[in-house]
């Protein structure tokens, strides 16, 4: 009997009676989906939930929740329970003071897709420790906040110079210049080389990264978290993100093919050999996740985390400084005062800039690139702000509300450098400034993005002075992405006086 046989001997059904099994069907979905919306006793409240997708709609107006909701209020993604936590002092009670529980990352389908959540940044338990253990430890060898890796990334901003008095004083777009240079400092560390600013490999890589961060943003990443069989059967853009991270992956796995043909365990060049070894060394522990696989996801990791965050706030910095030209005339001011322009500046030259170093931690805070930062996930029981959060429950720290929170800052809502500045006029950070998140999930990277920042800035400012093309007007709009980017834009770039040459000789004389 073959599969029309069999469906032939089902007895006929009635039009009535299919309508009575489809209202049952829909009924008993309705009344499913009721009793797992069943929130704990004293769990944070929360507006109402659509069936069956919940709240996934409503991630933008997170802001008008907590007026009516509180600081501690509940989402519900999909089939998933979260709670979103607004203000300082409230993310810092959950992030720093309960480290231990609210550190784990959720379930994520997109990331097993790509990585099989390895890596650090969905990574959990044993494993992630060792991970981040290797890492900060392997970087911090490599130079992360040292005077080599100092060096390299004066030497990169002269490569970004040449490029940039090659556009001869006319609009330009800085979006891939600034990208390209940001990942050299990353491939130095990671590869032990830089990469030219034509290489297609590179400008490939770089390209396949940027979309797919934007689609990793997007609705339909949720709506794939979500639902990942159903989400399987449709085409769409959650499909060519996988693509392009997997193809991103496949050049990181030529680079350690590359690599593994001529390492030698005892001369380590970069960070991708003294990954070789330690995968030697730990043959005999798989849980600590050491093997070629969780090599790449750590490459991947490093690469997203290391290029887009610094890369998009060194972008935001040119916005902010062709729309407060006051401000940019300051920070040139006390650039001439304390470096002049006979050498470029360096690391040491940071506590003797408090302006500049004011001005580029209020760009950070209001660029405010990673809004919601990565979610957590509770490790067990407990109560926050006096509400029960059960075992696995997905929290979102809102860091837009501690970045703008209105307790913290002199001016929370207003481009402001005195927001890190004391009456006397030094530079001083309120405990409020997280834009690389806290507790043990805060930014890995974090050092080696301040001294990428500071020494791109103040370099760049040094040699120019940006203006926006002549007939336009400076846009502060941004696009959602996995980061708070600014809308393309092109920017005119002056040199200063003598700047012109001062690159060549600076570079001549290290």
């Amino acid at each position: 009997m073959d599969f029309k046989d069999i469906i032939m001997s089902f007895p006929s059904i009635s039009w009535t009676d299919t309508q009575t099994i489809l209202l049952f069907l829909v009924v008993f979905l309705l009344i499913s989906e009721q009793m797992k919306n069943r929130k704990p006793q004293n769990f944070p409240p929360g507006p109402t939930c659509y069936p069956f997708l919940g709240n996934i709609f409503m991630l933008h107006g997170l802001d008008q929740m907590s007026d009516n909701y509180g600081n501690i209020f509940s989402l519900r993604l999909g089939g998933t329970d979260c709670v979103v936590i607004n203000t300082y002092t409230k993310v810092k009670e959950a992030l720093v003071d309960q480290a231990d529980t609210f550190s784990g990352r959720p379930p994520n389908e997109v990331f097993k897709k790509i990585n099989k959540c390895q890596g650090i940044s969905a990574n959990n338990g044993y494993s992630w420790k060792q991970q981040r253990r290797f890492i900060l430890s392997t970087l911090k060898n490599f130079g992360v906040g040292k005077r080599n890796l100092e060096c390299s990334i004066k030497e990169e901003f002269n490569f970004l110079y040449q490029t940039i008095m090659n556009t001869e004083g006319k609009p330009f777009d800085a979006h891939y210049l600034i990208n390209n240079a940001v990942s050299n400092i990353i491939c130095s560390l990671v590869f032990g080389k830089r990469f030219e600013y034509t290489d297609k490999r590179f400008l490939n890589m770089l390209n396949l990264m940027s979309k797919g961060l934007k689609l990793q943003g997007s609705l339909w990443t949720q709506l794939y978290n979500s639902f990942p069989n159903l989400m399987e059967l449709f085409p769409g853009p959650h499909k060519d993100m996988v693509s392009y991270f997997k193809q991103l992956c496949n050049f990181l796995n030529e680079e350690i093919k590359n690599h593994r043909a001529e390492w030698n365990p005892s001369s380590p060049r970069d960070f991708i050999d003294c990954y070789l070894s330690e995968i030697e060394k730990r043959k005999n522990d798989p849980e600590a996740g050491f093997h070629e696989q969780g090599l790449c996801d750590v490459l991947l990791d490093l690469f997203v985390a290391g290029t887009e965050t610094t890369s998009t706030t060194l972008l935001w910095s040119f916005i902010y400084m062709m729309k407060y030209p006051e401000i940019q005339e300051k920070v040139q001011a006390e650039i001439d005062r304390v470096i002049g322009s006979l050498r470029q500046p360096c690391m040491a030259d940071r506590p003797n800039m408090p302006y500049t170093d004011a001005v580029i931690h209020e760009i950070q805070r209001m660029a405010n690139i990673l809004p919601l930062n990565l979610p957590r996930f509770t490790s067990k029981n407990t109560t926050l702000g006096g509400y029960f959060i059960p075992k696995g429950t997905q929290i979102i720290p809102n860091l837009t509300s501690v970045l703008f929170d209105e307790t913290q800052w002199k001016s929370p809502h207003s481009f402001n450098p005195q927001n890190f500045l004391n009456l006397q006029g030094e530079f001083v950070k309120p405990n409020a400034f997280l834009p690389f998140s806290a507790g043990k999930r805060a930014c890995p990277g974090e050092s080696l993005a301040r001294m990428e920042l500071f020494l791109f800035f103040t370099s760049f400012f040094q040699v120019f002075t940006l203006s926006p093309p002549v007939g336009t007007k400076t846009s502060l709009e941004y696009e959602f992405g996995i980061t708070l980017s600014p809308k393309p834009f092109k920017m005119t770039a002056r040199p200063r006086g003598q700047s012109s040459s001062q690159c060549e000789g600076v570079s001549a004389s290290q």
